[in-house]
């Protein structure tokens, strides 16, 4: 089956080509042009990948978000004018997966609409008990099995991308991890280059493990190479 996607936009041009861009690829695309509908269509329609344009003319994207967390993780792609890391790294703590400024190149977006679906793919292969592990760091606590994390005994909610990095850590406990090699394993090989997506992502982690950036407990960065989890 095709994977459908819902695209969210105020702008009927917009909405247009982004529909004719994602169904040339073969898949299946609906849209929405305000939050009200974009909520309805997310729900009753359940779209393997949400995009969303933050202005929409009834709520603001970010309240899209915060709604639609509270009882679905579908991936949340954000194309907006607003360029701004205090913007973006809000729209991510919200729940959002992926941030692309506007205006945008179209063979990105498709490309990192190509590394979600790739992610789903793999996380619905069945679960191998031979290969799933927990790690425990300190009072940090990482099930593969159910991909959920624990801090002090408490349940974080991270996005998908955050709990990806802290994995991609985890399973390398110890060892310095360049941004490229952790940007490949979360975004794909096409995306190599984009660290700016990946400083946001780690900030946003950081900040729900606690972490002190002058005293971190958790995650070491090496100046100008990448960053590493602490090996007790």
């Amino acid at each position: 089956m095709e994977p459908l996607i819902l695209v969210v936009d105020d702008e009927r041009s917009i909405r247009n080509f982004l529909q004719l861009s994602i169904e040339m690829q073969g898949y299946k695309c609906i849209d929405a042009s305000d939050g009200a509908s974009a909520l309805m269509l997310a729900m009753s329609r359940c779209p393997d990948i949400l995009i969303l344009d933050l202005g929409l003319p009834d709520m603001d994207g970010i309240e899209v978000i915060k709604k639609l967390r509270v009882v679905s993780q579908i991936p949340i792609i954000i194309i907006s004018a607003r360029g701004h890391d205090r913007e973006k790294i809000e729209a991510l703590d919200a729940g959002a997966d992926d941030y692309l400024t506007k205006p945008f190149s179209v063979p990105e977006l498709l490309a990192r609409i190509r590394v979600i679906l790739r992610h789903k793919s793999q996380e619905n292969i069945a679960i191998n008990p031979e290969t799933d592990m927990t790690y425990k760091i300190k009072d940090l606590v990482i099930d593969t099995d159910r991909h959920r994390v624990w801090l002090n005994n408490q349940e974080i909610r991270l996005t998908p991308n955050e709990y990806k990095v802290l994995v991609v850590l985890a399973k390398n406990q110890g060892k310095v991890l360049t941004h490229k090699y952790i940007v490949e394993n979360i975004y794909g090989g096409m995306l190599s280059n984009d660290t700016q997506s990946l400083r946001v992502c780690m900030g946003n982690l950081r900040r729900k493990l606690g972490e002190d950036p002058s005293q971190p407990q958790y995650i070491i960065t090496e100046i100008g190479v990448g960053y590493r989890l602490i090996d007790e």
